[in-house]
């Protein structure tokens, strides 16, 4: 996994913070060490270890963090989290899980009426347990020459 910190929702971070440190193993000691984010309006002193609530201006505060940290952002869960990023263009990379499910309702990651966006297909896992990973690059307003 070459992410080298978490940015997580509240509610995220609170299962995460639960789960995580009774775990052992290379992907829990990698979680279990790098430092975490939390964008809370709620949160003041979180338990985990290395974590830091951002208040205030979420934006701001995690594009400064993309030039302070020197690889991947990894973000989990949050949609409106998710939303705030690609709102103000700091997403670089989907990496998402594709369940073979259709809900009908809930929560959009991407809303109805929005400008299309055009992304790079990166490429896919094999298929495990019918969940398929997806990677995908943002690829701006225009779409790709072919």
């Amino acid at each position: 996994m070459a992410s080298a910190a978490l940015l997580l929702g509240r509610v995220t971070y609170e299962g995460f913070a639960e789960a995580w440190p009774s775990r052992t193993g290379e992907f829990a000691d990698k979680f279990n060490t790098m430092p975490n984010y939390v964008a809370s309006t709620t949160l003041k002193d979180p338990e985990w270890n290395d974590s830091t609530v951002i208040e205030g201006d979420v934006a701001k505060a995690v594009a400064k963090l993309k030039q302070e940290v020197d690889a991947d952002i990894l973000v989990n869960g949050n949609v409106q989290l998710v939303k705030t990023l690609i709102d103000h263009d700091l997403v670089d990379e989907y990496r998402l899980m594709v369940f073979p499910v259709e809900l009908g309702r809930g929560k959009r990651l991407f809303g109805e009426g929005e400008s299309p966006v055009f992304w790079t297909f990166s490429g896919t896992s094999e298929p495990r347990l019918r969940t398929q990973w997806v990677r995908s690059s943002w690829g701006g307003q225009n779409p790709p020459s072919t």
